[in-house]
Order: C-alpha cells, then structure tokens, then sequence
C-alpha cells in the first residue's frame, strides 16, 4: 500500500473512487453510504480537476501494491487549519483500516505544514460516522452549517445540517 499525492492524471479514477463510496448501488455495500440522503453525484471531474489549481489543496491516495487506487483525502489548508474533506474508501475495502490509515497521514500533513488543528463538515444524522471521528480524536465544535445550496455535492432527500468536527494536532 502506498499513500501519495494525487495528480490531475488520477482525477477520472478519484471521481469515480468518491462516487463509488458514497452514492448509488455499490455504496450500499460499506457503512459510509449516503446514498439514503443524497441522490446524484458526489464529485464530478470538473470540480475534482479544479482542486488540482487551488495551491492550499492536496488530495491524498492510497493505492494497493499493485497500484490500483482504492481510497482518496481532500485537504486544504485555511489559515493554520486544514480542512478534511472527501474521506472515500471503496465499499468493499470499508473496515479495513484505510480510513484510519488516510486520517492518520491527514493529520501527518497538517503537522508538516505546521497547522494547529483539522476540521470536517459531516451530516448529523449521519452518527455512525461521527462516532468513528470521535473516537479518533475529533470534536463537535458546536457549530452547525447548512448544506450546499446548488446541487453540485447532491440533491438532499431530506433537509440536512453540517457538523463541525475538529481535532487539535499535537506539534510534538
């Protein structure tokens, strides 16, 4: 397994990597789905491909040994915090201990570039998913976000909120 930086050459199998993880059928098949709240996709190639302009962002991806990718982290640095986003791990590859894996070089990442803390939006319904972060260290901050306006990350089945979710990062 290999965690790398991805290119704009990786953005047709990121797009299909986070679409595959949280929407349609196949998502249906790990824990991370949302595809009960969301329909439509997750990403699409032109914004994925517009990350790659953006100097503060870096998507992070695993790949297996044979260099197939099979898990993905947006991140992007805002001021002295990193904001995580797009944590996808295939259906099928879900409890494996990728996420965890991807979550830990995030937190490497934001270390190196000497940021003081990591924060997530994560749906609050979606409770099995934030005790996961829990778990790992994150916190509810107590702010609470809408979700997206225009229907580019999905069109909702149901109104839907945004936690935040932030972790310290020890500079140690």
């Amino acid at each position: 397994m290999t965690i790398s930086k991805a290119t704009l050459n990786d953005v047709p199998g990121l797009a299909l990597l986070v679409n595959t993880a949280y929407r349609g059928k196949e998502s249906l098949k790990g824990w991370a789905t949302e595809a009960h709240l969301l329909d439509g996709l997750r990403i699409d190639e032109e914004t994925l491909t517009g990350y790659f302009g953006d100097e503060n962002t870096t998507i992070l991806k695993y790949e297996n040994d044979a260099g197939q990718l099979e898990a993905c982290v947006y991140l992007q640095i805002r001021g002295d915090k990193v904001y995580l986003g797009m944590l996808s791990v295939l259906p099928h590859l879900q409890d494996k201990g990728i996420g965890r894996q991807l979550l830990e070089a995030a937190e490497a990442f934001a270390k190196e570039n000497s940021c003081q803390a990591i924060f997530m939006t994560v749906i609050s319904s979606r409770r099995e998913l934030i005790n996961w972060y829990e778990r790992r260290g994150y916190k509810r901050t107590g702010e609470v976000l809408p979700f997206h306006d225009d229907e580019k990350f999905g069109v909702p089945r149901e109104p839907i909120e945004l936690l935040v979710l932030e972790k310290v990062i020890d500079q140690t």
